[in-house]
């Protein structure tokens, strides 16, 4: 017969290990329970350090009123609280904490350490925890206001726990999705997390409004669709305040924020509720974004029925649950008068096309909404006009253009060999000459897929380069590197190009986004970053006839000045102006190719980018802008704004609307100076917000759009 098992009382260690896994079952569990001590002890700002997804290091810095220095040897001892008196307290709670077992659980689990400070003490304390228990006495220190806990190899003691957590980037976005859900509800409150070492993730400003920092966190494209929603009951003793997308928007993940009293905690009734309703208005499987808060009289909800505390349990659900999905409903209903439809300003990221390319030839499924057309040759937009210019005809235009300016492009492998390309070519027979220009079409092709890493930074030359040693130089291109967009690069390094609405707008496709372009904002910077990257490696382009510095002054001074002066004054402040950049002369040649003579003429520009001449129209205006703009007392302001200036010059088109002079335009866009941006551009990210880039169709959205109709 077998013997019953003799009882026995837990060793308390035992217990309180027992205790510590219920609560805190994942670092997640941990930082919420101490951002909301940190917010019942009043703090307007809480910053979040995180290590290996919060297993190794986690702190938690706050303003809060502090811990008294008299409460530090009892704090991490189990059902220690400043929050709850008797039990009759609990039935009208208003704070966050109440069981008082969040640190004691954290430090029977991990090494803790607190340092604290009150607005009333000289200094600020430390103190480090050990199992409930305060390791030495408390060390005076400086430091701020406010409690800052570090917690350190979180389940070091629990080894079958932590082998169940996953990785530590998957705990990150459980703890990024606790911080962004505390933020949007306690948008007075200003939050930042980061990575130990590296940049924040999550900031949200003090008394920010709860729109703005669902839009720091979750992204404008749900912003933009946010419908408030306001409820009270009397009857119920309920009122509601929150955010719904209209049915403009869909994800396939949905979001629910709902907090019950503050707590941020999930109602399944809730959910299905409101799923519920979006069913009628989303496509099959698309979720909406819902950020719901609920206050309830406190006396009919018990919070105390999880050890997480992340579920409640209230009075009178099912009739909560209905004025809630009737609120939704009615919302919904008034708003579907129209469907809107949005340029994105803001670029999101983009599969890349190889990705696609790869399924179709793997014989995969693609669905027409993800068909991308890969090859420009295949068909050109120019088919559906009636005049249809043929790329020879084009290009022969070209050449002539090049003759009529009478200018010998000549390249520089070295400081001391120089090349004029120019008389080459004009020796040369005219199939060769046409084949240069072919080679350079098939050179330009979008077949080719460009890893969007590659760029000025990681270009090759098959000569040698004179490499800058000038400190301010690279302190510039370090700039352009510090605010380049990655999303952009990766969607201007694998663009279709697909045509030019005028000079200075252009069409182009990636994947199966269709965007809008500013060409001339962009072929700026483009040349702007040419001039950095390539500083002392220029080609020249030759004058066949030197151009005399005076008489172009003379005629800059003419287009900028709106009142006409005396031809004398202009003439003297030519003679000056000519002067002045004859000093630079010197310079000028050495970094910028830019040469001229002791006589005053105008000998060579830099060539910034082969088969590309800047138009010379507004030569005049560019050489005045270099005395009257450019900072020539600072070196690095200096190179900055003379490379401003030029790169404003070379990237100014041809005005004149005649029909050839179009053409050649559109040529060059399409074959010069887009296969460069492909392959160099480092865009910055103000292009983002500034329209030089706009995403105009979709076809996914399109297909959305149609299967509504």
């Amino acid at each position: 017969m077998v013997e019953p098992g003799v009882i026995r009382k837990l060793d308390e260690d035992v217990v309180n290990r027992i205790a510590a896994g219920e609560i805190v079952q994942r670092p997640a569990n941990a930082l919420k329970e101490l951002m909301e001590n940190s917010l019942d002890a009043k703090a307007t700002n809480i910053v979040i350090t995180v290590k290996a997804g919060g297993l190794k290091y986690l702190q938690i810095q706050d303003n809060g009123t502090g811990i008294r220095f008299e409460d530090l040897n009892i704090v991490c001892e189990r059902f220690t609280t400043s929050k709850l008196w008797e039990y009759d307290d609990l039935q009208v709670i208003g704070t966050y904490g109440f069981r008082g077992e969040a640190l004691a659980s954290i430090s029977h689990i991990a090494h803790l350490t607190i340092l604290t400070k009150t607005d009333g003490s000289k200094c600020a304390y430390k103190a480090s925890y050990e199992n409930g228990k305060l390791k030495g006495l408390p060390k005076p220190c400086a430091g701020n206001n406010g409690t800052q806990i570090t917690v350190e190899d979180l389940f070091y003691n629990v080894v079958a726990r932590k082998r169940a957590l996953r990785s530590p980037n998957e705990e990150y976005t459980h703890i990024m999705e606790v911080v962004g859900g505390y933020a949007i509800h306690n948008s007075h409150v200003g939050f930042t997390l980061k990575k130990f070492g590296e940049n924040t993730d999550i900031k949200t400003p003090i008394n920010s409004t709860t729109v703005e920092n669902i839009r720091v966190i979750h992204g404008n494209s749900i912003a933009r669709e946010l419908l408030e929603i306001e409820l009270k009951d009397e009857t119920l003793k309920m009122s509601v305040h929150g955010f719904i997308t209209n049915v403009n928007y869909s994800n396939r993940k949905g979001t629910l924020l709902l907090f019950i009293n503050h707590r941020l905690v999930d109602c399944v009734s809730i959910r299905k509720a409101l799923d519920a309703v979006y069913a009628t208005y989303l496509p099959k499987n698309a979720h909406s974004f819902v950020y719901l808060s609920i206050e309830l009289d406190p006396r009919n909800v018990d919070v105390n029925v999880h050890p997480t505390k992340h579920e409640v349990q209230f009075l009178y659900e099912e009739q909560v649950v209905e004025r809630i999905k009737c609120c939704v409903e009615s919302k919904l209903i008034s708003c579907n008068s129209s469907r809107v439809m949005y340029t994105q300003a803001r670029l999101p990221g983009a599969t890349a096309v190889e990705e696609i390319v790869k399924k179709t030839t793997d014989g995969a499924k693609v669905y027409a909404k993800d068909l991308v057309r890969v090859s420009s040759d295949t068909q050109k937009i120019d088919k559906f006009f009636l005049i249809a210019a043929k790329n020879d005809e084009i290009q022969n235009e070209i050449k002539n253009i090049h003759k009529e300016m009478e200018a010998d492009v000549e390249t520089r492998e070295n400081d001391k060999e120089r090349t004029d390309i120019r008389n080459e070519t004009e020796n040369s027979p005219k199939g060769v000459e046409r084949s240069r220009w072919k080679d350079i079409n098939i050179n330009q092709a979008n077949l080719s897929y460009i890893d969007p890493k590659e760029s000025f930074k990681t270009r090759q030359f098959k000569y040698e380069r004179v490499e800058t040693k000038l400190t301010s130089v690279k302190q510039l291109r370090v700039a352009v590197e510090d605010r380049v967009s990655r999303n952009l690069r990766e969607i201007l390094a694998n663009l279709i190009f697909i045509a030019c609405i005028d000079c200075h707008k252009s069409l182009f496709q990636h994947s199966t986004k269709l965007y809008l372009c500013d060409t001339t904002r962009i072929s700026e910077e483009l040349f702007y970053e040419t001039i950095l990257y390539d500083f002392q490696n220029f080609g020249l382009i030759k004058m066949s006839n030197p151009l005399p510095l005076e008489e172009l002054f003379v005629l800059g001074l003419n287009t900028n000045e709106r009142e006409c002066k005396d031809e004398g004054d202009l003439r003297a402040m030519a003679k000056e102006m000519t002067k002045h950049l004859l000093s630079k002369k010197a310079m000028l040649l050495e970094y910028f190719s830019f040469e001229l003579n002791d006589e005053g003429e105008l000998l060579a520009l830099p060539l910034l980018l082969d088969g590309h001449t800047p138009f010379m129209g507004a030569l005049p205006i560019y050489l005045v802008r270099l005395v009257t703009e450019v900072n020539w007392d600072s070196e690095k302001e200096c190179f900055d704004t003379l490379s401003r200036q030029t790169a404003i010059f070379y990237s100014q088109p041809n005005p004149d609307d005649n029909e050839n002079v179009l053409k050649s335009e559109f040529w060059k866009q399409e074959h010069i100076i887009f296969p460069a941006i492909r392959r160099y551009f480092l865009p910055p990210t103000s292009f983002v917000d500034s329209g030089a880039i706009l995403q105009i169709a979709s076809l996914s959205d399109l297909y959305k759009v149609f299967e509504r109709c």
